[in-house]
């Protein structure tokens, strides 16, 4: 939240705040609606929402209420295609928000589907997925600085040990960078090559 807090932006630009289900709450979400900012988020399928006024968790909801004819086709650039099912409405403790309930390439009754909360109610349902994918480019960058450079063994809690963290990403990033650039002179070089050639050495 003090990160966000502290997220320089102009009037002229809207912000959106992706974010994993460990993380989409009302306070993390009231902390981004208090700077103007819209969150795009996965949210468990236990959270529950109000159809017609009535309480139902999503997990709860989609199999017995919906069916294959409510839902809409979508294709995601680079993620393929989607059944999805839209909701907009009070979701747990939230006033009001779009929820997305997808499922991968066809409905299934008995799975559980894959939930996304957003609250910018104007955004259409292709753009929603499309923003949301940008976070997977972050997951991988992430698993590269986690498994192969050992990031994940830092546990920080305060907002200046957080920055510090990500001073440190943020200049190993540019090294592997460089040296990626470098070596693709040559031949062809990936980013996780690069990172490999150096845990070799």
């Amino acid at each position: 939240m003090e990160k966000i807090q502290a997220f320089p932006a102009n009037d002229e630009e809207q912000v959106y705040v992706l974010m994993d289900s460990w993380y989409t709450s009302k306070k993390l979400v009231d902390t981004c609606n208090s700077k103007g900012f819209h969150v795009i988020g996965a949210v468990k399928s236990n959270r529950k929402i109000r159809p017609n006024g009535i309480e139902v968790s999503m997990a709860k909801f989609a199999g017995p209420y919906i069916r294959n004819s409510d839902l809409r086709s979508v294709t995601v650039k680079g993620k393929g295609k989607f059944r999805i099912y839209e909701y907009e409405g009070p979701i747990s403790d939230m006033e009001n928000a779009k929820v997305l309930m997808s499922w991968e390439r066809k409905f299934n009754q008995n799975q559980t589907p894959f939930c996304l909360l957003c609250t910018d109610l104007t955004l259409d349902v292709v753009t929603i997925l499309e923003y949301y994918n940008v976070r997977w480019e972050i997951e991988t960058g992430s698993r590269y600085f986690k498994e192969l450079l050992g990031f994940d063994q830092y546990q920080l809690l305060s907002f200046k040990a957080i920055e510090r963290y990500w001073t440190i990403q943020y200049l190993v990033q540019n090294f592997l960078e460089f040296q990626r650039y470098e070596w693709s002179k040559v031949s062809t070089v990936t980013l996780g090559d690069t990172v490999r050639e150096f845990g070799a050495k």
